[in-house]
């Protein structure tokens, strides 16, 4: 018997392998882009309580953050037609997306400080994008369909909800820290798997 939480079981352990043997940004974001991939393939595992959109304002759930705070994973949740505001990571990012579809806007810098609009992104389910200072940090994300919610999954190499990080105003160049937090205050118990051990126990 196999729980709905293997799936992001195995995904955590394999981005705490990649951390615990030091490897490169570029391994993570190919490997763990991989495994990202096939959690998001499949939609039976997110639980409700942290798939609920908010009317105002697009919300970020976490869902796990390594005990060293080498990496974390949250579930974005976007109404219809929300949208971030322009914003930077300042740590590697995988994003994929379970549910519905997702719009990314690129920007990178240019001349007086002001970005220059870069790639725009259309992700459907399934798919997954990588950011990290070294390839492309600073986008746009909204929702891709007008009338539903769309979640997706992302994984950053901090405890990215204590992150400091930065919005950014393209019309004038203007800079804004700013750190996200979580709209959760409770963790999914990914780890009762006495259901699965009780089955075992009546063979």
């Amino acid at each position: 018997m196999v729980d709905r939480f293997d799936r992001l079981r195995r995904f955590l352990g394999d981005l705490t392998a990649l951390t615990e043997a030091g490897a490169a940004e570029g391994e993570i974001l190919d490997r763990g882009g991989a495994s990202l991939r096939a959690l998001v393939s499949v939609d039976d595992w997110l639980p409700p309580e942290f798939a609920q959109p908010d009317p105002a304002q697009y919300r970020q759930y976490l869902l796990y953050c390594d005990p060293r705070e080498r990496f974390s994973v949250v579930s974005f949740v976007w109404g219809p037609k929300q949208r971030t505001p322009v914003h930077d990571h300042t740590v590697w990012g995988l994003i994929g997306v379970l549910r519905g579809a997702e719009i990314s806007q690129s920007y990178t810098p240019g001349a007086a400080g002001l970005l220059q609009p870069g790639p725009v992104h259309h992700l459907a389910r399934g798919e997954v994008e990588a950011v990290s200072p070294r390839i492309g940090d600073i986008h746009r994300v909204e929702n891709g369909l007008a009338d539903q919610t769309s979640i997706s999954i992302h994984a950053y190499g901090a405890n990215i909800g204590a992150v400091a990080r930065h919005v950014y105003l393209p019309e004038n160049g203007e800079i804004k820290g700013f750190v996200s937090g979580y709209s959760n205050t409770v963790l999914p118990n990914i780890w009762d798997r006495s259901a699965e051990t009780r089955s075992l126990l009546s063979i």
